[in-house]
């Protein structure tokens, strides 16, 4: 039987496509998990090697995996090597070793042409969600797992050349392939008209700035379809976290974000270290690529002069990533700049994954800030993020469902002011205030024309608020007509 890739055909590297053995390279590069094993020793050739496919395996790709795997009853081992930057090592290993949980209360519905589980399910140990349709009871026998290490550690060479010297296939059993797949699930969305250039978050911390993006994403994002495979994209997505912190962790356990990892995000990218599987870092790029401690000359303009406009810097390499045939940065700029006594840092993606990456990088881009805000001498203020492409992968819908959760009820401070609506004799007089002082005043009989009065000034910009301000404009006209008593809500 050989191997036949149902999905990601194009990203796989087959050598042999009869062998028994996939080689799982999580996140690092096929080619450089591929000289490891040819200085191994290991049989690689075409017609006679034992392995029939080398694959990544970030995270995502999990359900197209296990998919390709049941299809190709024929692997019976995968050998796992490479950057286990995610836990998509865990994940695989769990789905084998454990039943799936199911998750309760879930707001996801998929859609399929067999049917499919009303919620989603989980992989025991970790946060990965997963459709149900694909359980380990569908596999005839499960494949044999083996961890060999991180193909950056010397002793990985040795570990590799120990599994082949001692492998035996495993006994000829008669073998078929299936007739059917589980198809990939859909989840049912809806796509809302808007400017979808023209979104801006501003919120206090990063998990509800995310959780407002992927809400965003969910209801407004317009489908495009990439040579990765489709997105629901927004552009110059504009996103303001007030106060960035790191969060309770019970708070970021609750969106499926792990604490530890987010932490080893942020000494990975002040560390400056560039993997010999990687072909970039957002690190490396900062402190080490351009032959300049990047975040170190900003921190020295800014100490000493706190009005510095100059820290700024790009993290693009044009020689290099105009013609490099891969491993091009998202996060292209940082503007670090004094305002109202605080660091603000601000920083532009050219393209984002809203799902898994979003979070970390803001938790890394806030790490960036306090180093720098604490060697200039100043203590960190908002962060910004511009997010020129800002994407989400269709069928990461359930996960991004399951982070937004039910979207409750609340009233936000606009930062623009509040309104004071009253009756001045045969007048509507409506008082634009701010910390209980009038910025100015709106008069007039109309409800309607103070509306457009005070659209005109754009004295407002929360949603909720000129809904309520258009609530008590009415009632105010009405009262001023019929002769009654006003009282503001």
């Amino acid at each position: 039987m050989e191997f036949k890739a149902l999905y990601f055909g194009d990203r796989l590297t087959v050598i042999n496509p009869q062998g028994a053995i996939g080689v799982v390279t999580l996140w690092s590069r096929v080619d450089y998990v591929l000289e490891r094993f040819r200085q191994a020793w290991v049989d690689l050739n075409a017609k006679t090697s034992p392995i029939a496919v080398f694959g990544n395996l970030y995270g995502n790709g999990l359900r197209e995996m296990l998919r390709n795997l049941l299809y190709n009853p024929q692997i019976d081992t995968l050998l796992l090597c490479g950057n286990n930057r995610s836990g998509s090592k865990e994940e695989l290993e769990n789905f084998f070793n454990h039943e799936l949980e199911p998750v309760a209360g879930s707001p996801v519905k998929y859609l399929s042409e067999s049917g499919l589980p009303s919620t989603p399910w989980r992989i025991p140990g970790t946060q990965r969600l997963i459709d149900g349709m694909v359980t380990r009871e569908l596999f005839p026998v499960y494949p044999e797992l083996r961890w060999l290490g991180d193909p950056k550690e010397l002793d990985t060479v040795g570990a590799i050349r120990n599994f082949f010297k001692n492998y035996s296939p495993r006994p000829s059993t008669p073998i078929q392939r299936p007739q059917q797949v589980p198809p990939l699930p859909e989840v049912k969305t809806e796509y809302f008209p808007s400017n979808p250039r023209a979104f801006v978050v501003v919120r206090d911390t990063i998990v509800e700035a995310w959780k407002e993006v992927l809400y965003l994403l969910t209801r407004f994002g317009r489908r495009v379809t990439l040579k990765k495979g489709d997105r629901l994209e927004l552009q110059h997505v504009k996103v303001v976290v007030e106060k960035p912190r790191f969060e309770a962790e019970s708070k970021l356990r609750e969106v499926n974000l792990d604490p530890e990892r987010l932490r080893h995000y942020q000494e990975e990218l002040l560390s400056g270290e560039l993997r010999p599987d990687e072909t970039y870092h957002y690190g490396h790029r900062l402190r080490c690529h351009f032959g300049l401690d990047l975040l170190a000359a900003c921190a020295d303009r800014i100490k000493q002069d706190s009005e510095d406009r100059k820290a700024y810097l790009t993290l693009w390499d044009n020689p290099r990533d105009f013609t490099a045939p891969e491993g091009r940065p998202c996060l292209v700029s940082l503007y670090f700049r004094k305002f109202q006594d605080q660091l603000t840092l601000s920083a532009t993606f050219r393209t984002h994954n809203a799902m898994d990456a979003y979070p970390l990088n803001l938790y890394g881009l806030m790490a960036v800030q306090q180093w720098v805000a604490a060697r200039a001498g100043l203590p960190p203020g908002a962060l910004v993020v511009v997010s020129h492409s800002l994407g989400l992968d269709p069928r990461e819908l359930d996960r991004a469902l399951m982070v937004i959760g039910k979207r409750p009820f609340k009233v936000r401070m606009d930062p623009m002011g509040y309104f004071r609506v009253t009756l001045d004799g045969q007048e509507i007089l409506v008082e634009h205030r701010f910390e209980d002082v009038t910025l100015k005043e709106y008069r007039g009989k109309k409800a309607e024309r103070l509306q457009h009065e005070i659209a005109r000034d754009i004295a407002l910009s929360d949603i909720n608020h000129a809904i309520y301000l258009g609530r008590q404009l009415a009632k105010a006209e009405a009262a001023l007509k019929e002769g009654r008593v006003f009282v503001q809500d």
